[in-house]
């Protein structure tokens, strides 16, 4: 029977550096927010049960945790130091420890933390039996850090950069704030520590020195060390895992002719072949297929979207799009349009919470919201489906193969029938039958000699 891996989380930082009023958790890396990067990692690597050590705004913080699942989450009024906060989670250590389970603790503002990284370091940690093992990297620039201090090869303890020597200060080694526990054993390491330090703060890293069997494992990823305190610092953040993204998705055949101005999330997924132009932003849970062509200038959220579609100049969010579907440029798809293939969208066209049928044409400067459109219908310029009639929302049924005229509005309840067509300057406001041709206008009258265009004339 495997051993239960539990996951702790610290999370209590305000974050003042940051100048913002949420806790420095939620800022976002690639529109995420740090804490969910590690909680991602930690549950990918096989964590049964994750708690997070709350302080300064927790009530946001356990806003985002329930918008995700359940967590049970510990306060730290206080701020006295990591373990001090790992003390907070008394309940959840002891739960482990009946478990016979190992308990990491990670930081919540180290956005790097892998699967790969937890998993190799748990394997260690197993296969060396050891009481805690702590995950280190090695850094060129270790200012700063704990240095993970060693005699004779053998590791002794981890030392905070204010309380190292001269000599320890030139050690490399350092600790990224990630370990792994036995749970049975950390309760009483926890117990052990005193605030003996130029901080007089109770360091999580003391309970190396006090543990009978430790370990280290360092990381082959030096980056799951980084974490911010400023802005700076969050930006720098951003620049690393927006390079690692698009290497990756080059790696796997996307063609990034030149990486300015785009941004794309760490849950992106794109085809092979798939040409990104600049001034791009994808984020969420999109997936894109192969040989389309986004961009540029575009902006893409929450959609799926499926082979040989170009979007050129396209803010589209929670949209379904089939495969050969083109639009663009300055189109506006909003959420819940599903658009079937073959569409061609023109120029300033926004779609709203709409089904398009396959091969309709919907040329430029029009608006579809709230509608069911059938296949192969062509909308002229100029068209509306007025969806809201101050107090209610109503839908607007097109069939296939209908022809709406340059500048018709359709008002809502309407359907529009197969093969009918409307003529330009409509306005329609009852249904039309299958084949016919609906025609809508107000009688025309002439005024002759206008007043107004005398006195224009005359100012002229």
């Amino acid at each position: 029977m495997s051993v239960k891996k539990y996951c702790l989380v610290l999370a209590a930082g305000d974050g003042t550096r940051m100048k913002s009023e949420k806790p420095k958790v939620l800022c976002e890396v690639l529109f995420y927010p740090m804490l969910g990067w590690v909680l991602d990692a930690a549950e990918s690597a096989g964590a049964e049960k994750t708690g997070v050590v709350v302080g300064a705004h927790k009530e946001m913080v356990e806003a985002y945790l329930k918008s995700r699942g359940e967590y049970p989450t510990f306060t730290q009024s206080e701020r006295k130091g990591t373990g001090h906060a790992v003390m907070m989670a008394r309940e959840l250590i002891e739960e482990a420890a009946g478990e016979k389970a190992d308990i990491m603790v990670a930081c919540g503002d180290a956005p790097f933390v892998d699967k790969e990284t937890i998993e190799n370091s748990y394997r260690c940690h197993k296969e060396q039996g050891n009481d805690v093992t702590v995950v280190s990297a090695i850094l060129d620039n270790p200012f700063g850090y704990g240095r993970i201090i060693k005699e004779k090869g053998q590791f002794i303890s981890i030392t905070e950069q204010k309380d190292c020597t001269e000599e320890q200060k030139a050690v490399k080694e350092i600790n990224s704030g990630i370990y792994w526990f036995r749970a049975e054993k950390l309760g009483g390491l926890l117990d052990s520590l005193t605030c003996n330090n130029a901080a007089k703060e109770y360091y999580l890293t003391d309970t190396v020195a006090l543990a009978e069997k430790k370990g280290v494992y360092t990381a082959e990823n030096s980056n799951v060390v980084l974490g911010a305190n400023s802005r700076s610092q969050l930006s720098a953040l951003n620049k690393t895992a927006r390079d690692n993204v698009l290497s990756r998705l080059m790696d796997n055949g996307v063609d990034i002719p030149l990486t300015d101005g785009i941004i794309i999330g760490k849950d992106v997924v794109i085809g092979a072949d798939t040409v990104i132009l600049p001034g791009t932003i994808i984020k969420g849970k999109t997936i894109i297929g192969k040989n389309c062509e986004i961009g540029p200038n575009s902006y893409i959220e929450n959609c799926t979207i499926g082979n040989e579609v170009a979007l050129d100049n396209v803010h589209a969010y929670d949209t379904e799009i089939d495969d050969d579907v083109k639009a663009g440029p300055f189109v506006h798809l909003r959420p819940g349009t599903k658009l079937h293939s073959k569409i061609r969208i023109g120029d300033f066209v926004e779609v709203k919470n709409s089904e398009i049928g396959v091969a309709t044409c919907i040329a430029h400067l029009t608006y579809v919201g709230d509608s069911d459109v059938g296949k192969d219908v062509n909308f002229g310029c100029g068209c509306v489906t007025a969806n809201y009639d101050g107090i209610n929302k109503f839908r607007t049924v097109i069939g296939d193969h209908c022809f709406i005229g340059c500048n018709t509005n359709l008002v809502p309840p309407v359907r529009i029938g197969n093969n009918a067509s409307t003529g330009a300057g409509s306005t329609i406001t009852r249904d039309v039958p299958e084949n016919a041709l609906a025609v809508e206008r107000a009688e025309t009258k002439i005024i002759e000699n206008w007043e107004k265009n005398f006195k224009r004339k005359r100012k002229a």
